[in-house]
């Protein structure tokens, strides 16, 4: 059993995480089982475990990185690392808004963690949660956090943190009763809401973590039908295909054009974060539009695209032909995109294709239906255009914002034209989203980048696009981009060599990462005439 905690000091956030992810886990089917909004998928208690799952994860890190030294974590060192776990690894709507309500609380449990910080906390959290919602629903936990920190906003002046973290859970399980007379679609099911019902075992495990004890566990009553004409009703059926998730690395200004951008191609959109790192969830029927929105926004990364079934679309009655056009930067990756059945265009050293030579292309593909792959950031609006114009002659046009010319060949890797257009393009959105790229390159004169000064003739190591190595040789900088890229983790290395690169530096390569990451393959290719000696990607 938990000792009683006179506040919130890291022990307690650490032992509210762990008892969190055990409760969470005890009831994560039944949670599951009640999922009717905003979509029935039946996956809110898992989304909701999964989340904590990476918050927890981020406090026990904390707790490690300090088993060595002679201090213990402080108290805003787990807090942060939880929201930030929570962000990290948010999933679903419901996970996405815990995520948003433990950054909010970290941020002012960072500062003091009494019991008067715990109540500005709770406050401050609901508040964050409604903001990162585009269009609150009241019945949802939203309207669960608002009670919770609204009734332990009327404790007394003098409460100690045990009573505030009990009034919250009062406050948060009486108004989850109330739910189902909220929002029409629970009160037809009859059943409570899903996420809330998670926030209030999120709030019960506080309380055992400050308390010692834990909340006793009542049946939740469900009122019978039928529930209010006037209820903010909001019906599941026939909405949006997909749910798309990703953690991107933005500006606040860009995120609130994402916000706006986003609200047109779908709902349930939810944006939470801040600091340059945000966790974005949207429902939509065009996925690749909403990574697209995300490219355009900043650094798309982690992306998740989930399909919401089969009944929710409307699939093709008919066969139909479907193409690919690739941009590839080199003869060699030509032949390998030929054999693999695209369209390719090439992209010579220092001559970017215009958009009609993209145009051209999907028009010799002779299709109905053409997944294009610019393969660099740079010809983003280019294939854009070319695709206005070729959606305007008729053709279905999917544009997958891929970077370079290794997300280009994940995402070819993974493309099956017997199966639906829509599902076509979130395997091979997901495949390129899942691939992180990198670049050598020479330095042709003294400059100033984010890994440092260069000089000319130095090895340049770009990952995702910036500097991020600076060498004097290609295998010593090569094998430092890879040890970067696969610290983050990995399953698959792709090496495209250039045209004067010998084969032995691949052999290297592969040798290193067979010696260092045991689970990690290696292929490589040759790519020809190209900018780069070396390209790189990491799925």
């Amino acid at each position: 059993m938990p000792q009683t905690a006179d506040d919130m000091d890291a022990v307690a956030v650490r032992t509210w995480c762990s008892l969190a992810l055990e409760a969470l886990g005890r009831e994560r089917e039944a949670i599951d089982a009640i999922n009717v909004y905003p979509v029935a998928d039946g996956d809110t208690g898992t989304n909701l475990y999964l989340t904590v799952e990476s918050a927890t994860q981020a406090v026990e890190a904390v707790f490690a990185a300090h088993e060595t030294g002679a201090t213990a974590p402080v108290a805003a060192d787990a807090v942060r690392a939880m929201a930030h776990g929570a962000l990290i690894g948010a999933r679903g709507n419901s996970g996405t808004i815990l995520a948003q309500l433990l950054r909010g609380m970290a941020g002012v449990l960072a500062v003091g963690h009494d019991a008067d910080h715990l109540r500005r906390a709770l406050a401050v959290a609901a508040a964050a949660a409604r903001q990162a919602v585009a269009h609150p629903v009241e019945g949802t936990v939203l309207t669960v956090a608002t009670a919770a920190a609204e009734a332990a906003a009327r404790t007394e002046d003098d409460a100690g943190t045990a009573e505030v973290v009990r009034a919250a859970y009062e406050g948060a399980r009486t108004a989850l009763e109330a739910t189902p007379g909220q929002l029409a679609v629970l009160g037809r099911a009859g059943v409570v809401d899903a996420g809330g019902r998670g926030l209030v075992t999120v709030l019960g495990a506080l309380v055992e973590a400050v308390c010692g004890r834990a909340p006793e566990r009542t049946h939740v009553a469900v009122p019978a039908l039928p529930v209010p004409d006037d209820c903010a009703a909001a019906e599941t059926e026939g909405g949006p295909a997909f749910e798309v998730i990703y953690l991107l690395e933005a500006t606040d200004d860009a995120v609130y054009r994402l916000r706006t951008r986003l609200d047109r191609l779908g709902d349930s959109l939810v944006v939470v974060g801040g600091d340059g790192l945000w966790n974005v969830h949207v429902h939509v029927d065009d996925a690749g539009a909403a990574v697209e929105a995300g490219v355009e926004a900043g650094r798309p990364y982690r992306i998740r695209i989930t399909h919401f079934g089969a009944d929710r679309v409307h699939p093709h009655t008919e066969p139909v032909q479907r193409a690919v056009v690739v941009v590839v930067p080199g003869d060699g990756l030509r032949g390998l995109c030929k054999e693999a059945g695209a369209t390719t265009v090439l992209a010579r050293p220092g001559e970017p294709p215009a958009s009609g030579e993209l145009v051209d292309a999907i028009r010799r593909a002779h299709a109905r239906e053409v997944v294009l792959l610019p393969n660099d950031a740079s010809l983003r609006h280019t294939a854009a255009a070319a695709a206005e114009q070729a959606r305007a002659e008729g053709v279905r046009v999917a544009l997958i914002p891929t970077r370079a010319a290794v997300q280009g060949i994940a995402a070819l890797a993974v493309h099956e034209p017997d199966r639906s257009f829509d599902e076509d393009v979130v395997a091979m959105t997901a495949a390129a989203g899942a691939t992180r790229y990198a670049e050598l390159a020479v330095a042709e004169r003294q400059s100033w980048t984010m890994a440092g000064i260069c000089q000319a003739g130095d090895i340049l190591g770009l990952i995702d696009g910036d500097v991020a190595v600076i060498g004097e040789d290609v295998s010593r900088t090569a094998r430092d981009v890879l040890d970067r890229m696969l610290a983050a983790g990995g399953e698959l290395v792709t090496l495209v060599l250039g045209e004067d690169v010998p084969d032995s530096l691949a052999d290297a390569l592969e040798e290193h990462v067979r010696e260092g990451y045991l689970a990690v393959d290696t292929v490589v290719y040759r790519g020809g005439h190209q900018r780069a000696p070396l390209l790189i990607g990491v799925e």
